[in-house]
């Protein structure tokens, strides 16, 4: 991928797992509060959090939430019937991506996970 804007400090990190146990609007509020911790990131408004709440099709129910960081966002997406999360961290300022790895596995409870750092 071109870099149209190399002045413009972008890191992004796309996280994807299957978790263990249960994810509600709570385990969300709980995740944005300790990644941002983690990676020294500051919140500046409350997450959003989305559930279609029985529209659309069965498999695709769960959570769509954003948190509005000082250096950008991130978006966290729950497929709730498969266990599957969907996250993404965009910030314009460095963080450890390694660290961002292993606190999600762990919050998550994830054995294995898939990510690519851009």
């Amino acid at each position: 991928m071109k870099d149209l804007s190399p002045d413009i400090m972008r890191k992004r990190l796309l996280i994807e797992g299957l978790y263990e146990g249960e994810v509600h609007e709570a385990e969300i509020k709980d995740y944005f509060n300790g990644i941002t911790s983690e990676l020294k990131l500051r919140m500046y408004g409350e997450p959003i959090i989305f559930s279609p709440g029985g529209d659309g099709k069965e498999e695709n129910q769960g959570y769509d939430a954003f948190v509005p960081l000082i250096d950008s966002g991130i978006s966290l997406y729950v497929w709730s019937v498969k266990k599957f999360t969907s996250i993404i961290i965009y910030t314009c300022k460095d963080f450890d991506d390694v660290k961002a790895i292993a606190f999600t596995k762990q919050f998550f409870d994830i054995e294995k996970t898939e990510s690519m750092c851009f």
